[in-house]
């Protein structure tokens, strides 16, 4: 009897911290394999925040979505989609409440740590061409070394013709790598700091070996390089001057483990939280409030720029659909309530030490409620009402989400943040959920199955709640 009393005590009083797979029955696990078998197919698909946007807005259009009109008057269960220079998308269906009572929101962002090609970026050393790069985002830069890698961006001519280039992710086309030094010859490198162990100027791509035939003087195997770059897109070497190429890691996504239950992808952050962002938005039909999935740009540098959150973009959008409905912009922000959808560190027992065990995340226990991010002492974030914290959480239980809560790591060990600040600085409401993952900002990050379907479904349960 004492034994039943304490294990009802225990169920009654005590946190559910079992895997999330224990709590779900198969065929949610098989909702969540085939939900995740369309987000790999996204992930191949889009590279970058170009790439995405196009995805997202093409998506939008099947779907039913218009391109936002800043003259038109829109009515319940209309469906429009905002496009920021074709790296942030804004998708909103206008709800049954009028727009007065705010809005639901859901943001997500679609760039990712990369190599960025520099202006100048084209050169030839011993016989061998490169291309230099100047990194973006916080990363490890020696995990990019030996890394096979794709180029992907946008070259405008002098003629202002625009050149879309995407070389080095499909089956025979030929990839870049960065090369590293062997151990043999390396005791100078391996004296230095893990953090300097390649220097951001050595992450120079190896793009070419051969010389211009029949050709004489300096720099042949450049100029072989620059004539098949113009034999295949019509450049020259001035048009790198205001291209934006972008070189990522050309892994495939995948299953990882013998029990594929999880994914290996580069760019799950954030585009692990993007997907079910979107897709749940257009899934979630018309809702009680009008609800909006953001897709930006520039989260990894800090959400500064145009189509960064930083930016007024999204202000004027809630602005321009209020006014369209004769309402006041502020009026209407002030009412809104928002999920800032990022990804946050799952434990890694592996290096435990940077995690305080009762407060991190984990795989497979769900999307991951973080009421603060930031550093030290809770600076440079935006710390959640516990009002708002406790309506999500009811949210998501009601629509059965597996859902935990999670700090990003020990206090004083580092830190980090999201779009959940400059939301906060309109003055939206809003709490910062997302997806666990191992290996954060490597070139091929690793995410469960289970939790990117519980993000799908708790977004999902957001837009749709009364």
């Amino acid at each position: 009897m004492a034994n039943e009393i304490v294990e009802k005590l225990k169920k009654e009083l005590l946190s559910d911290s079992r895997n999330g797979l224990l709590k779900v029955d198969g065929a949610e696990t098989e909702k969540a394999s085939a939900y995740c078998e369309n987000y790999v197919s996204f992930m191949n698909a889009c590279r970058t925040e170009r790439e995405c946007a196009a995805f997202i807005i093409d998506s939008a259009k099947k779907n039913g979505y218009a391109e936002f009109d800043r003259t038109a008057k829109y009515s319940c269960g209309d469906k429009i989609f905002f496009n920021n220079r074709g790296k942030s998308v804004v998708l909103c269906t206008f709800g049954r409440k009028p727009l007065s009572e705010g809005a639901r929101i859901v943001a997500s962002h679609i760039d990712s740590p990369r190599l960025d090609l520099k202006p100048n970026p084209l050169y030839e050393d011993s016989e061998l061409a490169y291309f230099k790069t100047h990194y973006y985002g916080g990363i490890k830069k020696y995990q990019w070394t030996v890394t096979p890698l794709s180029l992907h961006g946008v070259i405008i001519k002098k003629n202002g013709e625009s050149v879309t280039v995407s070389i080095g992710d499909k089956p025979g086309e030929p990839k870049f790598v960065i090369t590293d030094l062997l151990p043999h010859l390396d005791k100078n490198q391996g004296k230095r700091t893990l953090d300097e162990g390649v220097t951001g100027e050595e992450l120079n791509i190896l793009i070419g070996s051969c010389p211009l035939n029949d050709g004489e003087g300096d720099n042949l195997v450049k100029l072989n390089i620059m004539k098949i770059l113009n034999e295949k897109y019509g450049i020259v070497e001035d048009d790198f001057k205001t291209a934006e190429l972008e070189a990522v890691p050309a892994y495939p996504a995948c299953d990882i483990g013998f029990d594929s239950s999880l994914i290996g992808a580069y760019g799950h952050d954030d585009r692990v939280c993007a997907y079910p962002a979107f897709t749940s938005q257009i899934d979630a039909g018309t809702p009680e409030y009008t609800s909006i999935a953001v897709l930006t740009d520039k989260e990894e540098t800090g959400s500064d720029g145009v189509t960064g959150l930083n930016s007024a973009y999204l202000k004027h959008f809630i602005y321009d659909i209020a006014e369209s409905q004769g309402f006041c912009g502020r009026d209407v922000i002030r009412r809104c309530e928002c999920l800032s959808a990022d990804v946050n560190a799952a434990l890694d027992p592996i290096y435990a030490d940077a995690h305080e065990k009762n407060n991190a995340a984990y795989l497979n226990k769900g999307i991951v409620l973080t009421k603060y991010t930031g550093h030290r002492g809770k600076g440079d974030t935006s710390d959640a009402n516990a009002e708002f914290a406790g309506k999500v959480a009811r949210i998501f239980d009601g629509a059965s989400v597996v859902w935990q809560t999670g700090e990003l790591g020990k206090v004083d060990m580092g830190g980090g943040g999201t779009v959940a600040k400059y939301l906060a600085d309109t003055g939206i409401e809003v709490i910062d959920v997302g997806v666990p993952l191992l290996s954060m900002h490597a070139p091929f990050e690793i995410a469960s199955k289970l939790d990117i379907y519980m993000a799908y479904k708790g977004f999902k349960a957001f837009y749709e709640a009364g």
